[in-house]
């Protein structure tokens, strides 16, 4: 049990970021996280370049190496030719586990409205973050264009992930879930932001203990 809830809370989960949101979620029902005692994890980035891949694969593993491993270590260009039941058997011989894959499922944009500010500033004495009753230059500068701005769209473009957690001593799909995240975000925490949203959801619906 100390294992698991090493596996989750400190390896995956690291810190918490407001960029990345759960867009939908599903668990089994007659099983949580935090029951199967995870001894030994694969990670998988599914990514089609291969520097993101290994990057992201060693952000997680590297937060608990006793437990996360990188999937490029066991699969990779030897492998390529591999069925997918020789892969299974080389997870199987190395004795894992347990599987947790992220793949990029789309990029998506979005315009939003952001209004514009409008409204009369009358401050405050000088020294208490205002201007009233100061010089007229100072309290007339609030009417400038940083105070009073029209109102714009901006379009945004976010990734949707989706992250599947796998028992391969029972051969199911534990719990899988898609997240939006803002691009332009570093991968290192964007793939932070990502793993914490993931635990406050899982905390949600019951696979990991609060």
């Amino acid at each position: 049990m100390k294992k698991i809830l090493a596996l989750i809370t400190a390896a995956l989960f690291v810190s918490c970021g407001s960029s990345t949101s759960v867009v939908t979620s599903w668990k089994d029902p007659s099983e949580t996280i935090a029951s199967q005692n995870f001894k030994k994890v694969m990670v998988v980035a599914l990514m089609k370049d291969e520097a993101t891949r290994r990057n992201t694969e060693n952000r997680i593993a590297a937060t608990n190496p006793s437990i996360l491993h990188t999937s490029y270590q066991f699969l990779n260009e030897t492998t390529q030719k591999m069925s997918q039941e020789e892969k299974l058997k080389v997870l199987h011989d190395e004795n894992f586990d347990g599987v947790i894959t992220m793949r990029l499922v789309s990029k998506e944009k979005e315009t939003d409205y952001v209004p514009g500010t409008t409204g009369v500033y009358y401050g405050g004495y000088p020294g208490y973050g205002g201007f009233y009753g100061g010089a007229f230059g100072g309290w007339y500068g609030m009417y400038g264009t940083g105070f009073y701005s029209p109102g714009y769209y901006d379009e945004s473009t976010y990734y949707m992930i989706e992250t599947n957690i796998f028992s391969l001593t029972k051969n199911k799909l534990l719990w899988t879930g898609t997240t939006k995240t803002l691009a332009g975000s570093e991968l290192g925490p964007m793939v932070d932001d990502i793993m914490n949203a993931i635990k406050e959801q899982m905390q949600v619906d019951g696979s990991i203990a609060k």
